[in-house]
């Protein structure tokens, strides 16, 4: 191949890939560099809301020896309690009972 013919190829092939590094940037819709905000971890709790742990969890005692009082909802969706230690998670209790309205 003669030295003309390869730098033709050569300057093609450059003018290809800098075609397709733009069209990835355009079609990744970079906007600016922005980042998109990431959801807030759903609230499940409240602190000062009262919490039941989960019968399996604590066996023998009734369900007012299971209750606990919220103190603190971190960001990563646990809790810390009034008077137990530790960090706990929204599977550790029991579900929210839903109210109905009576009729």
């Amino acid at each position: 191949m003669k030295r003309s013919t390869k730098r033709f190829f050569g300057g093609v092939a450059i003018a290809l890939g800098a075609v397709g590094a733009i069209g990835a940037i355009v079609m990744k819709g970079n906007s600016g560099g922005r980042r998109k905000r990431r959801a807030p971890p759903s609230t499940w709790a409240r602190p000062g809301m009262k919490v039941v742990f989960r019968a399996e969890l604590m066996p023998g005692r009734d369900a007012s020896e299971r209750t606990f009082r919220v103190t603190e909802l971190l960001p990563s969706g646990r809790v810390l309690l009034d008077t137990v230690a530790g960090e706990h998670a929204e599977q550790e209790f029991e579900p929210l009972r839903k109210l109905r309205a009576r009729t």
